[in-house]
Formats: C-alpha cells, structure tokens, sequence
C-alpha cells in the first residue's frame, strides 16, 4: 500500500553519478564555447538524460515498493529541485535583455522566457525553425529545450509506472516496451523530419528510459571484477562521440546510441569500478557535477548575450570569461538559492512559492511578448528596422496574381511547399527575363523593378539550386525536400515561353555546401546514392545550361554577394545599447576573407562554363567591396537583412550593374 501522508526515500548517494554530470555538462560547454575543441560536445545532454532517468526512476521504483510514494511528494521534490535555479536564470535574463537587446530580439527573448516557464521549449524552437530564422546562437534560451523534454517524461512516467504498480506490470517489461516504441520513432522521425526527431518528447524519451531499465537492474548482483571493464567500454563511447561526432552528424538516429550506451555502461558499473571510484569520485569532478545544473541553465545565456552584443563571434577571451562568469554563476546560485529553497523546513510553504513564481514569471513573459511590451532601444530601432527587412514595395498582391496566373502550376505545387516560395512579376506583360533560383534570386528583383524598360519575373524557390532534379536542402527538412519540383518547372516554363529572351539563374545556399559547411547538402533526386556534391553540381548545371540554350535562351549565372561575417544589426547606428569590444561594428569584412568563402563554389562553376562560353557571368560580388574590405552598410544605408541576404538597399545598389547588362543582353 502507498501511505496516505508518504515521505519519500532517498537514494545512497554516488558520487560518480556527480561525476558524469560534470562530464555531461562541460562537453556541452566547451562544445558551444570552442565546438573546434570538442566538436561532439553536445551529447552531453544525451548523458544527462540517461542520468535523470535513471535517478527518477530510482526514487519511483524504490518508494512504490516501500509504499511511500505519492505524487504530491514527488512533484513537490522536483519543483524545489528544478524551479530555484530556473527562476533566477530567467528573471536574471529578463531584466538583462530589457537593457541589452533590440526590439525585436526582446519580443523574441521574453516568447522563450514564457516557454521555458511553461516547459514547453522544444515545442516552440520546433515551430520556429525556418529558413530564415534566427541564428541559435542570437537565442539565449535554445538550450531549455532539453529540460522541457525531461520535465514532460517527470510528468508522465511516474503516472505509467503508478499505474504498471497497481496493475501488477514488470517495470523492466514496460519501460523496455516503450523505449523500444521511442527509439523506432527516433528512427523514422531522423528520416522524415530530422529537426522534430530532434525536438520531440517521443524521439527523445527512449533515452531517458534506458536510464530506467538501469534503475530496473540496479538491485541485481553487483559486476565484480567485470565492473572496471564495463565502465571503460562507456568510457570509450563517450570519448569516441565527443571527439568523433560533429554538427554535420545526423543527428538523434542511431548516433545517439552512442553516448546512451556510453553512459548507461558508466552506471552499471557501479561506483566501485576504477573509473568511477578514481575520475568521477574525484572531489573537483564532482563539486562541478553538484552544480552541473545551474552551470548549464547561465552558460549558454552568457555565452548567447556575447555573441547578440557583439553582433559577431566574441573571441576566444570573451568565451572563456563567459564560461568562467557561468561557473561562478552557477556555484552563488547553488549556495543563496538552490539549496536552501531546496532543503530544510516550510518544504510546503517553499513549493507553491516556486509555483507561484514560476506562474508569475510565465505571465509576465506571455504579456510582455503578446503586447509587445519593448525595452527602452525600440524607438531607435523601429526607426530603422525597415532596413533590413525584405521590405519588396513593389511586389504588390496584383503583382504576384499576374505572376500566379502566368505560372499556374505553381499552385498547386506549393499546396504541398513551405510559404517562403515566390512568384513576383513586375507588370501585366508576358516577361522578357526571368529570373530562378533561391533567395537570392528574389533579393535581386527589388532593385531591377524599378526600370520600366524591363519585364522581369521571378520564380525563386527557398534553398533551391537553379537546375533540374536537384534538392539542396537541410537533412531531415521535409518542407523543403520538394521544392526542386517548382524549380523543374520554372526551368520548363523558361524553356517553352517564347517570350522568355533572358534567364537569370542565382544561387546563395550552395555556396555553403561547396565549402562543406554543416547541415545542407545537395542531392540528384534521379540518383540519389551518389554523394559527391560537386560531381552532383557539376552534372545538373551542365544539363540544364544545355536544355536552356537548346531553347534559344541567353543565360545569366550570377555569382553570389559576400557573406558577411557579424550581425547586420550592428550597423543601425546607434541602436545597439552597448558592446563589450570594437569587435564587428565597423561593418564591413577583409575582402580576402570573404573571397575565400565563395573560391570552392567558383571553382564548380568555372568547371562547367569553361564548356558554355555563351553564358553571361554577372558578379554580385564586386558593388559591395574596394580593393580591401567588403561593406555591409554605405552612406548610412544598411546593404543586407542579415549576413548573407540583401536588403532593398542592397538589391538597389546592384540593380544599375544588373540592369545595364541586361538591356545589353535584350537589344543585341
């Protein structure tokens, strides 16, 4: 029977328990501080789970056998646990940001202080991802994901297994059971939507119960001599994901295994196996793993607000002063806050004032981004947002009708395509150039619609590649994975359209594959086993040159503007409340530097031009530099809307260049 008034048991104490959070939680720091020192870093957020599974299943498993259970209790526990440290780190930022941050990165900020309140932030940073969202690294609150998802499993698995104990159901049979159903949702899930198996409760869940069939195990026989090698072998799996896996690593899926069973060995073992009794029981280990939990909640705030200030990379000195101000962070509110709302008496008194803390907080957070309540930076910043947005005045709905019903297939193609596809025709007459790509594509047209002697119409598709059968976009984004349809067809409307003389092709995301850069990758949908993004490249760019001269087109390669290399924020004079260093407000970026970026991605092209001498080369590079540096803002004009897409500004400062070409192209 469960008591009536149940006071719940505690667990013996193992420092090595302590140990691994420490191990967990600086990986994940020094991943996101310096990810080129540890570049899989961040599975220590995958050993934490298996370490709170394991410990809460422990507490439920051993108190439903005592009878001392009760839900109450637990909840309680979990409250004086999570919520101290949380409200601080929350209401710390709340504050800050109000004097730090720009309009719209406080309505963004005070969004994610409710979610994280409410515990429910991997739900809104899933709905978040797009395109053209913001950088995780402007989101100070990104890495609550992750407790969201470990307080949604405290709320829901002590209630299945409360219900196993009154039904008489193995605990190892049922946890087992549904981490089995979670990992084969991991499975599918990284094949279908790799951001929502990344985000989901259901994907994730699998982890937290390995950490549960150990707590299941824990009171069978001790490893003996077995335990040292046991604990190696964990160790080896952690030491293999933190130095083996990176970003580009796809990434839950079978990866995941990895620090899951690295971890989960390291428990088994026990306390008494080598590692665990000489490394993790180590006093300065384990003082780091006591406030593992607060080091984690202030690091990446820290770290974040550097690096929106900055409106740039902080450098080396700042990140380590970051981590250094997280740790000292971590270990005051540790000692003023944590533990003594934690333990000791008025347990009861103490808990539903975290409750109502917590509740207020959310509230505040919830108004303040639903009225858009705005620090004292809004009004500079408002004045001069409208620079860098995409603005497109010209691109009335009478516009983009006259577009749609020219193409009307695109209709029914995007019933099934995210919204940030575009269709803009400059006038009601038959288009004499036509421009397809990506986003940079229709960045370029607010500069040209402003000449009457041209009839420019715009078919640009997010992430898409100019050329046909090519999907370039993010593993696992499965909103994008069809969007090279649209691009097929509005190479083949090129193709047929008579009155089409001039095709304009520009791309800006390949750049990025070219270099290597993580998380895209470009793919021949006819052969989709072959790899080799250049090859793929190559031979796509090749057939669809041929097929638009073929048709009697003259064609326009455009090569891409610089990139740049800080926060276009940092431009709008005067908004930004204040900056740690000079580092990035100057800006603009060393020719040289942002050459290099586009040098692998010029040489794929070049490869195939060599063979089509016809093709007209328009370089989007050269209106925005000298002879030494690249510009990002001229004459008090902010040139981009964020580090690689141009703003009207810059669409207009291109356009002259542009347009004269083309008229060149159109009369001869």
């Amino acid at each position: 029977m469960i008591s009536a008034h149940p006071h719940l048991t505690s667990l013996p104490y193992r420092p090595d328990i302590d140990g691994l959070r420490a191990i967990a939680v600086m990986s994940v720091v020094i991943f996101h501080a310096f990810p080129s020192w540890m570049p899989g870093g961040f599975i220590g957020v995958d050993v934490f789970f298996v370490v709170s599974g394991f410990l809460i299943s422990s507490i439920i498993f051993e108190n439903l056998q005592n009878g001392t259970f009760g839900f109450t209790q637990f909840y309680a526990r979990r409250i004086r646990r999570i919520f101290p440290a949380l409200l601080v780190v929350l209401g710390a930022i709340l504050v800050f940001g109000w004097f730090a941050l720009l309009a719209d990165e406080y309505s963004t900020l005070v969004k994610h202080i409710a979610a994280g309140a409410g515990f429910v932030s991997n739900f809104v940073l899933w709905n978040e991802v797009s395109y053209f969202d913001h950088a995780a690294e402007t989101k100070p609150l990104l890495h609550l994901w992750s407790l969201a998802i470990e307080e949604q499993f405290y709320i829901l698995w002590p209630l299945l297994l409360w219900g196993a104990w009154k039904l008489k159901i193995n605990f190892l049979a049922l946890a087992t059971a549904l981490a089995v159903l979670s990992f084969v949702l991991n499975m599918s899930g990284v094949q279908q939507d790799l951001t929502a198996a990344f985000y989901s409760p259901q994907t994730r869940f699998w982890e937290l119960l390995c950490g549960s069939m150990l707590a299941c195990l824990r009171r069978h026989r001790t490893l003996a001599a077995s335990a040292s090698i046991i604990s190696a072998l964990g160790g080896s799996l952690l030491t293999y994901g933190f130095w083996s896996f990176s970003s580009a690593t796809r990434f839950p899926g079978t990866w995941a295994v990895v620090p899951v069973a690295g971890a989960a060995l390291v428990i088994l073992a026990g306390p008494n196996a080598w590692i665990n009794r000489v490394i993790l029981s180590n006093k300065a280990v384990v003082w780091i793993g006591l406030i593992s939990f607060p080091i984690y909640l202030w690091h990446w705030p820290v770290l974040a607000f550097a690096n929106i200030i900055e409106s740039a990379d902080p450098g080396a000195a700042i990140k380590a002063c970051a981590i250094a101000l997280s740790i000292a962070l971590a270990w005051l509110t540790c000692k003023l806050v944590e533990r003594p709302l934690r333990y000791g008496e008025y347990g009861r008194f103490k808990t539903v004032g975290l409750s109502l803390s917590m509740a207020v907080v959310a509230a505040v957070a919830f108004i303040a981004w639903n009225q858009r309540i705005l620090p004292p930076t809004a009004e500079k910043w408002l004045a001069q947002s409208d620079q860098i947005g995409w603005e497109l005045p010209v691109a009335s709905e009478e516009q983009r009708a006259a577009c749609n019903q020219r193409f009307p297939q695109r209709g029914e193609i995007v019933k099934t395509l995210p919204s940030d596809n575009f269709c803009v025709a400059q006038n009601a007459k038959e288009p004499e150039v036509l421009l397809i790509g990506d986003s940079l594509n229709l960045s370029l047209y607010p500069g040209l619609s402003q000449y009457d002697d041209l009839n420019v119409m715009v078919l640009a598709a997010s992430s898409a590649v100019p050329f046909y059968n090519v999907l370039t976009a993010e593993e696992g984004d499965t909103a994008r994975a069809k969007n090279y349809q649209l691009t097929n067809q509005a190479l083949d409307y090129a193709v047929s359209n008579d009155n089409i003389r001039v095709v304009v092709l520009a791309a800006i995301r390949v750049t990025g594959i070219a270099a290597q850069a993580p998380g895209f990758k470009i793919t021949d949908v006819t052969n989709a086993s072959d790899n080799d993004a250049q090859r793929v490249f190559v031979r796509a760019m090749r057939d669809t040159l041929q097929r638009l001269q073929a048709a009697g087109k003259r064609v326009v390669y455009v090569m891409p503007n610089p990139r740049l290399s800080y926060e276009i924020k940092s431009c709008l004079g005067g908004a930004r409340p204040f900056t740690l260093t000079d580092n990035g407000t100057t800006c603009t970026r060393p020719l040289n530097d942002a050459f290099d970026d586009t040098m692998a991605y010029r040489a794929w092209v070049n490869e195939v031009l060599q063979q089509f001498p016809e093709v007209v080369v328009f370089d989007a590079f050269a209106p925005f530099c000298d002879e030494k540096q690249c510009y990002g803002a001229l004459n008090g004009q902010v040139l981009y809307r964020d580090r690689a897409h141009l703003s009207v500004n810059g669409s207009r400062l291109v356009a002259p260049h542009l347009h004269e070409l083309l008229v060149k192209m159109l009369r001869s």
